[in-house]
């Protein structure tokens, strides 16, 4: 029996309720007997000044008669109020943590989509500690449903992205075996590069698995953000010329140096300035710019390319987004450098974002250097 009240709150809560009533009603019953004849003798006394002592403890002996009687029919309705009200107090006060202990059960099983039924028309103020426990319950299974969709679409679409490779590469290989393609120079140079493609994936697979979870250390150091440009402009060069697109760079006279780790940065401009080229058209032209103002230097790479939708802006980086969604995945890059770029961004305090005046009309990629 003990173990069973242990194991209930509601149980708990009535007796507990039930020790306040008794010690209460003890109390009560202490202090009449302990005060009563005082009290009576001393009124009676400065009333009926002279009456017998004989009289007076019969007459005291009457009254306190009636007055036990009167006590112990207000004592019993009492405990019996008292006892309805402590087991409707506490079924109210289980019935939400009883709510709450269902609902985690459910979440623990795989149903993320559970939540805990809050009243209507109440604010956040207005509750009490359960209600508020109830909030802060229905947000944690929201980030978890969250989390989940997430998960599932990052399986969903590491699959698919490991797929086309991999069917190129077991296709090919098919049609050498199969005498379908002949096995020269050309027919391994497409094989390697669905390979290369295949490798740069699983890269850039587990550099976002590291930048999302933090598992990386920076070495910040005094370094001047146009030496880091010039070097990445300085790489993809040969790219942007067989592209014919143009690169203008505008800095300037003075910008100040930025404490950063100058590789992890470095793979920011090369994963915005990578995006630029891939999504302008041939003889297009792509605009570095740099400006020092609210004590950060703001780097902005701009290009007259497919633009992006404004109602997609806030998805723009997001693991796997495309904005053309109609280009082969052979002709894009994995899709997660820009998700890389945010967090590398944001692990030096710095802030990045995409503006667009739509599809067709060019985009621009912003980011923050505090200084």
């Amino acid at each position: 029996m003990l173990g069973y009240i242990r194991r209930h709150i509601g149980w708990k809560l009535f007796f507990s309720y039930l020790a306040a009533i008794l010690v209460g009603l003890l109390v009560l019953t202490l202090a009449a007997d302990l005060l009563v004849p005082a009290i009576f003798y001393h009124h009676m006394g400065t009333q009926l000044t002279g009456m017998m002592g004989g009289m007076m403890n019969d007459v005291y002996a009457s009254f306190r008669g009636i007055f036990g009687q009167a006590l112990l029919l207000g004592l019993a309705s009492a405990f019996v109020i008292a006892l309805v009200v402590s087991l409707v107090l506490s079924r109210r006060i289980v019935a939400p943590v009883r709510n709450l202990t269902s609902a985690s059960q459910r979440i623990a099983e795989g149903k993320y989509h559970e939540r805990v039924h809050l009243p209507d028309n109440s604010s956040h103020e207005d509750m009490d500690e359960l209600g508020q426990l109830a909030v802060s319950f229905n947000h944690m299974a929201a980030g978890l449903e969250k989390n989940e969709a997430m998960r599932s679409q990052l399986i969903g679409d590491v699959s698919h992205e490991l797929r086309t490779p991999l069917s190129a590469i077991k296709g090919s290989m098919e049609a050498l075996i199969d005498g379908k393609l002949p096995p020269d120079p050309a027919t391994f140079q497409q094989i390697y590069r669905e390979a290369d493609r295949l490798q740069r994936l699983v890269e850039d697979l587990q550099e976002v698995s590291k930048v999302e979870a933090g598992a990386y250390r920076l070495q910040p150091q005094s370094a001047a953000l146009t030496g880091i440009i010039d070097t990445v402009l300085l790489r993809l060069a040969p790219e942007f010329e067989q592209k014919h697109v143009q690169v203008e760079v505008n800095y300037p006279q003075e910008v100040p140096f930025v404490l950063v780790d100058p590789d992890r940065i470095r793979q920011v401009v090369l994963n915005l300035l990578g995006n630029a080229l891939q999504y302008t058209e041939r003889g297009g032209k792509v605009q570095v710019v740099l400006e020092v103002k609210d004590h950060s230097v703001y780097t902005s790479i701009s290009d007259d390319g497919v633009g992006i939708p404004i109602n997609e802006l806030d998805h723009i980086f997001t693991r796997f987004y495309r904005v053309d969604k109609s280009r082969a995945r052979s002709g894009g890059g994995s899709g997660i450098g820009l998700t890389i770029a945010r967090h590398l961004v944001e692990a030096h305090a710095g802030r990045i974002w995409a503006s667009s005046e739509g599809l067709g009309k060019g985009s621009t990629f912003t980011f923050t250097l505090p200084f």
